[in-house]
């Protein structure tokens, strides 16, 4: 049986290590993990799924003209922020070089996908998500819980100012409203992120972004008259934020807290604040595999389709070395996120 999700809003004490614990557990994880071949790369899979979201996209684009003046454009516009998701999410897998071993074809690769034809920032995300991956649910370090707008915990519920502090009151209640914005949010960020110094290539970035955002609306106001065009944009970006913020929420909202005290060996530090989502084949594609985020996180680089054996492998490890391992259903997933952001807020409304 798998071990109960690790439910927080406050640190525990760190495990224990046992002797033969550490960085050798890690080790003979990998072993076992490199046996299977489950590290080698799966260039079938990714040119079968690249071509499956390509064709989505451009058949979107074609729909859209189409379809013509209709209110039916908004059930296109939602089909088309589930095509712009899986584009997200397959910019991922090449930002992890899951799909190629090597760095060039991944940042052209990751480029062409996130900038062009999704209209995010590469070198953005993936300096974000690589910060993220070195300290998963940090409290200092981990971007991704920074309490910008929401508090992932008392600690950092007790610290909050400003809008933070207004919102962290009711924020589980507010969690999918945000959502809706997040498209936007990623929009923005990206562009703001171009005059950051840790980003390699601002111009090639910045004109991907400019030829994406100008096609995107273009093509939009040229199929549609203009009240239509801004309800297609508007149902397109707000649904593109949900479903992105349902597919990355239950990966680690709601796990082990991370304080700067702490002293967790690599392998305890990703288990432990990662949650895995059961659902078979429906869910893995919906997710894009990010469900079997622990095993992700153990080994990033590894193709989506080695995730679910990985993930037996790593199940039966962590029972051995009595490393909680957290695997839920994904309706109990967002149950666990909203009961912890409601409890992370609870200073905040003793306060008044």
């Amino acid at each position: 049986m798998p071990a109960q999700p690790v439910m927080t809003t406050e640190a525990p004490e760190a495990p224990t290590p046992r002797p033969g614990s550490g960085g050798s557990d890690f080790a003979q994880l990998t072993r076992r993990i490199a046996a299977e071949g489950l590290l080698d790369r799966r260039p079938g899979y990714y040119a079968v799924r690249a071509g499956l979201v390509l064709a989505a996209f451009l058949g979107g684009w074609y729909a859209l003209f189409a379809l013509g003046d209709t209110w039916w454009q908004l059930g296109l516009a939602a089909a088309m922020s589930v095509v712009f998701a899986q584009i997200g999410l397959l910019s991922h897998d090449l930002a992890h070089r899951q799909v190629f071993d090597r760095r060039l074809p991944s940042e052209i690769g990751g480029r062409i996908a996130a900038n062009l034809l999704m209209g995010m920032s590469y070198g953005w995300w993936m300096n974000k998500h690589t910060r993220h991956h070195a300290n998963p649910n940090h409290e200092e370090r981990d971007p991704d819980v920074a309490p910008e707008l929401l508090v992932w915990s008392k600690r950092q519920a007790r610290q909050a100012s400003g809008l933070a502090r207004f919102i962290g009151r009711r924020q589980a209640y507010l969690f999918v409203p945000l959502l809706l914005l997040e498209g936007l949010n990623l929009s923005f960020n990206s562009f703001r992120a171009l005059r950051s110094p840790v980003m390699k290539r601002p111009v090639l970035e910045g004109v991907l972004l400019v030829v994406h955002f100008a096609g995107y609306f273009g093509l939009v106001f040229a199929a549609l008259p203009a009240g239509k065009a801004v309800a297609f944009l508007a149902v397109h970006q707000a649904l593109l934020g949900v479903y992105l913020g349902c597919v990355f929420a239950p990966n680690h909202k709601g796990m082990l807290m991370v304080t700067p005290g702490m002293k967790l060996d690599f392998l305890r530090r990703q288990v432990l604040t990662s949650r895995n989502v059961r659902g078979g084949v429906l869910i893995d594609s919906l997710m894009g595999g990010l469900n079997y985020q622990v095993e992700h996180h153990l080994f990033p680089s590894m193709p989506t389709p080695a995730l679910g054996r990985a993930a037996r492998i790593t199940r039966e490890f962590c029972a051995e070395k009595d490393v909680p391992y957290c695997e839920t259903g994904l309706f109990r997933s967002y149950r666990e996120i909203f009961a912890h952001l409601h409890r992370a807020g609870e200073p905040l409304r003793s306060d008044g």
